[in-house]
């Protein structure tokens, strides 16, 4: 298990009512009303934890990607990451969770991309705690 040695920052929010409730952080700036999906038998009107999963892989993700292309000094015209989280069941029928994203690096070759992504997967801090917990998809589409 890693362990951290310097704290640079805590997010705090307070979540009532699980799937059917409200998120809300300390400094109010997620505020969200939670939802069952119309996919698991819900209306719908809110946003779910595998959005909220999604967009936060995604937005580390490209940060990762960010300190690998100024490491190594490249420059592109943009990133773009389209995530998904997949809610599923295993073999046992106990819940899990996949993510796929396809990842847009505008201004650089495919094969420099992929390296990139490949780097970012060991400097992004989701990635590093989902290796080997959940199913992790990166493709370069561009």
């Amino acid at each position: 298990m890693m362990k951290i040695e310097k704290k640079l920052y805590t997010a705090t929010v307070n979540v009532q009512g699980g799937r059917d409730g409200k998120a809300v952080s300390d400094d109010n700036n997620l505020n969200v009303d939670l939802r069952y999906p119309k996919e698991l038998g819900g209306d719908g009107t809110g946003t779910n934890p595998e959005q909220l999963f999604a967009a936060g892989f995604a937005a580390c993700f490209q940060g990762a990607m960010g300190t690998v292309l100024r490491k190594k000094n490249i420059k592109t015209d943009g990133i773009n990451i389209a995530s998904q989280v997949t809610l599923g069941k295993d073999a046992n029928d106990g819940f899990v969770l996949a993510i796929t994203m396809d990842i847009t690096v505008k201004g650089v070759e495919t094969s420099v991309a992929e390296e990139v992504v490949a780097e970012a997967h060991k400097v992004c801090p989701y990635a590093k705690a989902t290796q080997g917990n959940i199913e992790v998809i990166s493709n370069v589409v561009g």
